[in-house]
């Protein structure tokens, strides 16, 4: 066993649990911390301050978590699987369509339960996927991470376009879908909740256990079927992954981006190239950055707040521009 690593991740389980406190006590209402204590050990529905890390808190607070998790999984496991350093859901323009088919199923029908759309997002997930490998896969050099970029770029392109011209043509439902068109954690009940988190939960443990098969897949497609992978099922596992990770995440907190982008590097920066160690550590980061940009999201024009797909995006797009001017070449 790697002990440094070791080492790094229970920091990074203490980090998360730091952070999922500090998603309980801070926002508009400031909670003391006997508040939160007795807020669950000794709770009483008629202290608004109780109420509110009940009811609201505790909700964004496990969102945060669970979505900043699938998202960093997703991330790793595109970014691992085209071999490509830019790879992530909202790059590759898996985002753009799970939220493109979430708007129209809101707009056809506002009461759409939220374990329905979240099917709805999986299955825009996929088109846009597909539509990005097969254009990516162009030409007589095929799949490259170039061309990769270039079409997920022009596919969030479209779909986004598409976004805006269906609400343009019925203004009148724009106020039903702003959340998801934003990004935010704000309005979430854990009880709407509660249904998709065994999916998405289950795809993130399954993702988890692909440290070995990615490890594989990493020295090269002809190296690990050398070596007895089944090269091709792995990648339809690991597609299948990312779309349900990715669209469930969409379906519950709308347009987060570049979670999925940096998040994936930040491991292995900290793990090296063992994925073993880099799913872990992805997962336990991605949930703490979220947490901590909710957190900030909440505290920095108080008492308005901030959407947090802006507060993701404003560390996301320079890291973004950084990667690219490197190359955007795998290493």
């Amino acid at each position: 066993m790697n002990k440094r690593n070791t080492i790094l991740l229970l920091s990074m389980i203490v980090l998360l649990c730091a952070a999922f406190t500090a998603s309980l006590l801070l926002g508009r209402t400031p909670i003391t911390w006997g508040t939160l204590v007795k807020a669950f050990t000794d709770y009483d529905a008629s202290n608004v301050e109780q109420l509110i890390v009940r009811t609201e808190r505790l909700s964004r607070a496990v969102i945060a978590l669970a979505v900043g998790a699938c998202l960093a999984l997703a991330g790793t496991l595109m970014q691992t699987m085209s071999r490509n350093p830019l790879a992530s859901p909202d790059v590759f323009g898996v985002s753009s369509g799970a939220i493109l088919m979430v708007v129209l199923a809101i707009l056809v029908n506002p009461a759409t339960p939220l374990l329905l759309l979240s099917l709805y997002a999986v299955g825009g997930a996929i088109i846009a996927a597909a539509i990005v490998y097969a254009l990516g896969s162009l030409g007589r050099d095929g799949l490259t991470p170039v061309k990769l970029v270039l079409a997920g770029s022009a596919i969030t392109a479209l779909f986004a376009s598409c976004t805006q011209a269906v609400l343009v043509m019925n203004e009148a439902g724009l106020q039903d879908v702003l959340f998801w068109l934003a990004g935010s954690i704000s309005g979430r009940s854990l009880d709407n909740v509660l249904p998709l988190l065994p999916f998405i939960g289950a795809a993130a443990l399954a993702a988890l256990s692909m440290g070995r098969a990615l490890n594989l897949l990493s020295t090269g497609e002809d190296v690990a079927r050398g070596l007895g992978q089944r090269t091709g099922l792995v990648k339809l596992l690991l597609g299948a992954l990312i779309v349900i990770l990715a669209g469930g995440s969409v379906a519950i907190v709308g347009a987060v981006g570049f979670i999925g982008l940096f998040v994936p590097h930040m491991a292995r920066g900290l793990a090296g190239n063992d994925y073993r160690w880099v799913l872990p550590f992805s997962a336990l980061l991605g949930a703490a950055l979220l947490l901590l940009s909710d957190v900030a999201a909440r505290l920095l024009i108080s008492p308005s707040e901030i959407p947090i797909g802006v507060m993701t995006a404003a560390v996301g797009v320079p890291f973004f521009i950084h990667v690219a001017r490197k190359g955007g070449a795998w290493k």
